[in-house]
């Protein structure tokens, strides 16, 4: 039974928590939607404040009413007494009754409502402006709160180690020692293409004077030559000649 009684307490401490994780992450949300049952409780009582300065009016043109027929009522028991009218005048006299104690209670009900008026006016006064101030408060604190959220993602992008900054140079870094890795495999390919490949074995041709390049390489040197001969050999002539005028 003791075992029983304390998970059914860590049940409702689960719940609770879980309950006051939820409040919280909608903490605005539930602040906003409490604002505007309170604007619709303003509402309804404006409503309510309406029907009752309708009834204070309409007690109040109750009263004149009445006020109108006592004195009516009494004028006519006056005459009735000039006349000698007794048991007339007595009658009216009742009727007068009847009015004064039907004033009476319109008089005490147009008061009522006249201080229900005055009432509900002041707190509705007083509920709208703890409204308005209450909406100042909720837009503080989404502004608040955005500015939070802003901060939050500027940190999680700066700093960190797992920031979407420090992702990117890691990225760019990976980016550059793949470039690297190319660019050195590229390099590699050229230097053994040089040293066993098909470039490897031109190069010792060339180098045993076998080959194309080595025949155009003997061809064009003794062309050269040839142009170098043919160009010292009208100069030392025109040199002989000078010597025999001598």
């Amino acid at each position: 039974m003791s075992v029983l009684k304390k998970l059914v307490t860590l049940m409702r401490g689960s719940v609770r928590e879980i309950g006051e994780s939820v409040v919280d992450a909608n903490a605005t949300r539930i602040y906003e939607q409490e604002i505007l049952d309170a604007k619709h409780n303003v509402a309804q009582a404006r409503s309510d404040l309406t029907s009752v300065m309708a009834k204070e009016m309409q007690s109040a043109r109750e009263i004149e009413r009445l006020r109108g027929e006592v004195t009516r009522y009494e004028g006519l028991a006056l005459e009735a007494l000039n006349k000698h009218e007794e048991a007339l005048a007595e009658e009216v006299a009742g009727r007068v009754a009847e009015l004064e104690r039907e004033l009476d209670e319109q008089t005490k009900a147009h008061a009522t409502y006249a201080v229900q008026v005055a009432r509900l006016k002041e707190l509705i006064k007083g509920a709208e402006g703890k409204i308005r101030e209450h909406e100042r408060q909720i837009v503080m604190a989404k502004t608040t709160e955005s500015v939070y959220r802003a901060t939050r993602s500027i940190a999680d992008s700066v700093d960190g180690t797992g920031s979407k900054l420090l992702n990117a140079k890691e990225s760019l870094e990976r980016i550059r020692q793949r470039h690297e890795d190319l660019s050195d495999r590229m390099t590699a390919a050229e230097q053994l293409d040089r040293e066993v490949g098909s470039k490897a074995l031109e190069a010792k041709l060339a180098a045993a004077g076998i080959g194309d390049d080595a025949d155009r390489k003997a061809s064009i040197m003794a062309r050269i030559r040839s142009r170098a001969q043919g160009a010292d050999t009208p100069a030392a002539s025109a040199g002989d000649g000078a010597a025999d005028k001598a």
